[in-house]
């Protein structure tokens, strides 16, 4: 089946605000993730892309763009299913303001009994997810052939819920995955069961230094801002 490459959006302005965006209008690409955009058509450069495959946010559509430029005849598709999470009445708001709400240790600890209020729960936001990707790898093996590759630009918490599907980790453990932004992912699907190829690459291990206030171990809601 279809080799998936999963792209994080570039930092974004709620990234570095330290805001949990979810589907709030109006947020896009810093400085800095206009830069990591920028790099990805040389980063993907040897890959040959059947599709693009993108979730409707602006910050998503802005971080394909410059791949779409570099490749004329890439197709690029939207689909609400990999859209972010739906934090509904946590959305806008500060992450640290959040990181005292009672939720918030169930979100880290027990993730698959977390339901925001107002949104959705994280259960079912892997569970659209994962419909996505298993309904677009049938439908590119089906045009292009098995040995096809396509991407797909998302959010942090639907990557790193996909990772923990291929991996066959229960979603109580996907807080253990951390993906910077505009990382890359590559899941290698076959008819028995998926291959995790890449996990988080950019190419640039800065992330790895310590730095202050890294979180305590806890799973940043969103993603995070990735290396400063």
């Amino acid at each position: 089946m279809a080799t998936l490459i999963l792209v994080r959006h570039g930092r974004s302005t709620a990234n570095t605000a330290g805001v949990l965006a979810g589907w709030t209008p109006g947020v896009c690409l810093d400085e800095r993730g206009g830069a990591q955009a920028s790099a990805l058509p040389e980063r993907l450069a040897a890959v040959p892309l059947a599709a693009a495959v993108s979730s409707p946010l602006e910050r998503c559509l802005q971080t394909l763009r410059p791949l779409l430029d570099a490749r004329p005849g890439l197709e690029l598709h939207t689909d609400e299913r990999i859209g972010e999470c739906h934090y509904g009445d946590w959305s806008g708001r500060k992450l640290a303001e959040l990181a005292d709400e009672p939720l918030m240790e169930v979100v880290q600890q027990h993730p698959s009994a977390a339901a925001f209020p107002g949104g959705e729960s994280m259960r079912d936001m892997q569970a659209r997810a994962v419909e996505a990707v298993r309904d677009w790898n049938a439908r590119i093996d089906a045009a292009y052939g098995e040995d096809a590759a396509y991407v797909m630009c998302s959010h942090g918490d639907i990557i790193k819920s996909l990772v923990a599907d291929a991996l066959g980790m229960h979603l109580d453990l996907f807080q253990r995955i951390h993906v910077e932004p505009c990382s890359v992912t590559a899941i290698r699907y076959t008819r028995t069961r998926p291959f995790l190829l890449r996990l988080g690459d950019t190419g640039d291990f800065g992330s790895l230094a310590p730095r202050e206030n890294a979180g305590g171990g806890a799973g940043v809601v969103g993603g995070g801002a990735g290396a400063p």
